[in-house]
């Protein structure tokens, strides 16, 4: 374990980066660990982890992804495919003054941190994946497998792609629709078998007619609920949005590593309430060719996708002991 004598708070900076600038939270000295926030949070998510890490021994760096909080959000939708994401992660990294980081990320963080991993394996010397497993790129176009999905009901992904149609639903009300998405995901409070799924939207009908009514997850206090909302009340929400309409553009992108697994040393956490882990079990069961280089993968009993935030002390302990691991087998300087 690294000695250290970390921040007493966190600190707030920006750096320039191809996103225009980039927000990050920082605490603690040592090697740096880089955090990656998905849909709909930002680099707040990682609250209970920075001052963790930081008394580990790691300088701990939380992010807000280009087009959320007080980082940059570029106007045109192409300027959120994962490509960009990656050179954002790349110019963290060298506005720290440091040479390699390892690279934690959730929900779409976890896939911008494992493609990062994989066209930078000379910088990110190490992954950590949260809720969603690593799937190589490729295989059948993105649109075309979200169509499929629904049925006579509308995958959340695809009512998601037409600029403009999710907004309309989402920002008359950011903070109700933000209750309510974090309850359909957590652990407690998320829809039962019976019940609508949060995935789906009928024809016609909104994301949020499938929320649970009156339902508050324990993780999720009025100041955290706050937070969000504050942020993306300034920010509105199509920033986050263009994440999800630049699949197909991704799947183009990313063609020349159709197939390729991440060698480094890898960590998949999942909960296992949460559909990102049942809808890709397969994945899951691929690591052994897809993550050679897997240290340690758990699934969390009763948890559901928010898993840093519904389970923070023991993500802490298994985020701490997998770095002590990488550590003492992988120079992280």
């Amino acid at each position: 374990m690294h000695q250290s004598t970390p921040y007493a708070e966190p600190r707030h900076r920006t750096i320039d980066a191809p996103a225009g600038r980039l927000h990050l939270v920082e605490q603690g000295t040592g090697p740096l660990v880089v955090l990656v926030h998905g849909f709909p949070e930002s680099w707040y998510s990682w609250r209970h982890q920075l001052p963790a890490l930081a008394a580990a021994g790691y300088r701990a760096v939380a992010l807000d992804v280009r087009g959320y909080g007080r980082s940059s959000k570029p106007m045109a939708t192409q300027e959120y495919r994962m490509r960009a994401l990656v050179e954002d992660n790349v110019a963290l990294v060298r506005a720290l003054g440091e040479e390699t980081a390892v690279i934690i990320g959730h929900d779409w963080g976890s896939n911008i941190a494992a493609t990062s991993a994989l066209i930078h394996p000379d910088i990110f010397r190490a992954v950590g994946l949260l809720s969603v497993p690593y799937a190589p790129p490729g295989g059948p176009r993105p649109s075309e497998v979200f169509a499929r999905m629904g049925g006579d009901q509308e995958f959340y992904v695809s009512y998601f792609q037409e600029p403009g149609r999710a907004e309309a639903e989402i920002e008359p009300d950011i903070r109700g629709w933000l209750a309510g998405f974090y309850a359909a995901l957590s652990a407690g409070t998320m829809p039962a078998q019976d019940e609508p799924d949060p995935y789906f939207v009928s024809r016609g009908a909104t994301l949020r007619d499938r929320f649970p009514e009156g339902r508050r997850p324990s993780w999720l206090a009025e100041a955290d609920l706050d937070h969000y909302a504050g942020e993306f009340e300034r920010t509105g929400m199509t920033g986050a949005l263009n994440r999800y309409r630049n699949m197909d553009r991704d799947w183009e992108d990313l063609a020349d590593l159709n197939g390729l697994p991440i060698t480094q040393p890898s960590l998949f956490i999942g909960g296992s309430l949460d559909a990102s882990t049942t809808w890709m079990a397969d994945a899951i069961d691929a690591f052994p060719a897809t993550l050679p280089g897997l240290v340690s993968s758990r699934l969390l009993d009763g948890c559901g996708h928010w898993l840093q935030q519904e389970r923070p002390e023991e993500i802490n302990q298994l985020l701490t002991a997998w770095l002590a691991a990488v550590s003492q087998s992988l120079p992280l300087r």
